[in-house]
Formats: structure tokens, sequence, C-alpha cells
């Protein structure tokens, strides 16, 4: 049997499922990514069982020590002893990887959120923007279709654009519209790309400016490694927007691994 305590975190997200692991001395031994399903709980199960098939001696998810659901699906993991916000999951995630960053910009599949952290990695204050998919993961996935292109080879489309064109339009479908007609038109496509990835930069920095903007900023989500949405940001801010050594879209899995951690060593203290 194994004598290890393992504690896992796992972010239901609207587009897909994360999981972490951490072992007994808060270090990650394991991760996972999985398609999102229509029913969380399933998603929750696919993610950890994904993560926990990585570790060795550990077979199942009521073997783990300590877990804390986070993500738009968080209350419908069961198997969860603690729900805890993303935005709090994302702001301890992050500060988990490196304790000096002080401003985060969420962008998930249906919403952004920025972020401002304090010195132990807890929300000072926090905007929110989930009434429209403008800017969000599913606005780009949307994007990459109109350009027939993968997410990947979109994220790089605007770095060889000589100019911005810019997209006028705030919702999503009529961004689509927009966009189609530009491209009807033979506008250059990566001109386009700039000026989309410099409408959702100017979103993001509107969101910024209601909690502060201090460095070091860093980008979580999946949409954090859209190299032109990061390029258009650090022009924007005029500041460097620093690369997360963690996987960013692994960021709210992190962070409620690491709550599951310290609550299970709290109340270790306490007994």
């Amino acid at each position: 049997m194994n004598m290890n305590k393992f504690f896992a975190g796992c972010d239901v997200g609207s587009t897909t499922g994360k999981a972490i692991i951490l072992d007994e001395d808060g270090n990650i031994v394991a991760s996972a990514i999985v398609e999102s399903q229509i029913v969380p709980e399933l998603t929750a199960r696919n993610a950890l069982g994904a993560a926990i098939a990585q570790v060795e001696g550990l077979n199942a998810v009521e073997e783990c020590a300590g877990i804390v659901g986070t993500g738009y699906g968080r209350n419908e993991v069961p198997f969860a002893d603690e729900n805890i916000s993303e935005i709090s999951c994302h702001a301890k995630g992050a500060h988990y990887v490196d304790p000096a960053i002080r401003t985060i910009i969420d962008i998930g599949g249906q919403d952004i959120k920025t972020i401002a952290l304090d010195d132990q990695g807890g929300v000072l204050e926090f905007s929110m923007n989930d009434k429209c998919a403008a800017g969000t993961g599913s606005f780009f996935q949307v994007m990459s279709r109109v350009f027939k292109m993968s997410l990947d080879e979109f994220s790089l489309l605007s770095l060889t654009a000589q100019k911005s064109i810019s997209v006028s339009a705030q919702c999503s479908v009529f961004a689509e519209t927009e966009v189609i007609s530009m491209l009807a038109k033979n506008y250059s496509p990566a001109d386009i790309a700039a000026g989309i990835q410099a409408s959702v930069a100017k979103r993001c920095f509107s969101m910024l400016k209601r909690v502060g903007t201090k460095e070091r900023i860093v980008v979580s989500g999946g949409c954090a490694k859209n190299k032109g949405l990061i390029k258009a940001l650090e022009k924007l801010l005029r500041v460097e927007v620093l690369p997360l050594e963690t996987d960013p879209q692994l960021m709210g899995a992190l962070g409620a691994a690491v709550f599951a951690y310290k609550n299970a060593r709290l109340e270790a203290k306490v007994a």
C-alpha cells in the first residue's frame, strides 16, 4: 500500500478540464489537460484520472489526501473536499510559480479576468468580463476557423504583419462578420490578425485599469500560448509580459492543488 500523501487540484473549465497532483513535499508530480465533456463531473474524473495514471502507487481519486475543485464546474465535483473560485486559484497558482508576480490576466474559454495579487498570493482586487465572448478562448477559436487555420497557426500569423488593421466590432459575432468582409476585400490576413490581437489587448488593458497594473505581469489560461496576443499586450502595456515556467493553462488547477496541500498541513497542525 502506498504510504505517500498526494494532493490534487482540478479545474473544470468550459473547454478543457485540468488537473495537477502535488506530493507531500508540495512538488508537482503529475498534470493533465483533457477536453471538457457535457457533464462537469465526467470532465473532472477524466482530468484527474489522466493525472493519477502518471503517479506510481496512486490508483484512484479516493486515495488523494486532499482535493480542491475550481473552475466554472467546481460545484459539480462531488469528490472534492472543497471548492474555491478560479480567481483565487489562479492567483495562488501563479504565486507558487513565481512569488514576485503581482498582476494576472487570465483568459479562459468564456471570460477574461484581471487579478491583482498581494505578497502571499492572495487576491487584492479583480475584474471579470463574462457577459461577452469577445476576446476569450472561444473568440480565438472562431477567428482561427475564419482564417482556415489551427489555433497555433493563427497565434503566429500577426507576427508577420506590416501594420495593424483595426477591428472595430466589440461583439464576437459582428467581429467575425467584419473579418470575413476584410478577407473578401483581399486585405492582408496577417494585418487583419494583428488588428484582432490588438483589439483583445485593448479589452484586457481596460480591465487592468480597474485593478491597477503592477509588474510582474503574466497571462494565465490557454490564451497565454497565443504569441501574437502577448506581443500586442506588451506593445500596449509597454512592459514585458513574463512567461510562466509551468504551463499557463494549468494555473487554476495548480492553485487548487496548493490550497489542498496547505489546508491538509493546517489541519495536521491543529490536530
